[in-house]
């Protein structure tokens, strides 16, 4: 399997996870920058990341993030048409599973509970991987 660019949904806090230069999880944002991941984002999820990444970090560090992911030709921005409404525990949760669907994305990315329910659900089909199910899926073709 050769997978030139892999196109992912990933939830807010796995994202807050790959983003430092110490996480163990970095390998994920650096195939981000280096196209061999294409992260798919809708306007509400850029909210999102904006919103938690300016709590977790800085203003200023959050808004260097949102405009690499605004200019990045590895970043694929969807309008949404509409709300499939999947996840009942956690409404919030559906703009993922919605840009997943949107965006034919390969999976999703959470390690989120309320996404689980996701694997019981035949149609629409969204793959649902936690982070440490990614890694073990994904890691050793996409860092050759």
């Amino acid at each position: 399997m050769n997978i030139t660019a892999l196109k992912l949904v990933i939830d807010t806090n796995i994202f807050i996870a790959i983003i430092g230069r110490q996480s163990p999880f970095r390998w994920i944002f650096d195939c981000l920058i280096e196209g061999k991941i294409v992260l798919c984002i809708s306007n509400e999820i850029l909210f999102e990341y904006r919103e938690i990444l300016a709590r977790k970090t800085t203003a200023e560090i959050a808004e260097n993030i949102i405009e690499f992911l605004s200019i990045s030709p590895f970043v694929e921005k969807s309008e949404i048409y509409f709300n499939f409404g999947l996840i009942s525990n956690d409404a919030d949760d559906n703009k993922f599973v919605d840009c997943a669907i949107a965006t034919n994305a390969a999976c999703l990315v959470s390690n989120d509970k309320h996404f689980q329910v996701l694997k019981t659900i035949d149609f629409p089909k969204v793959e649902i991987l936690k982070l440490q199910e990614f890694e073990e899926k994904y890691r050793k073709e996409l860092t050759k």
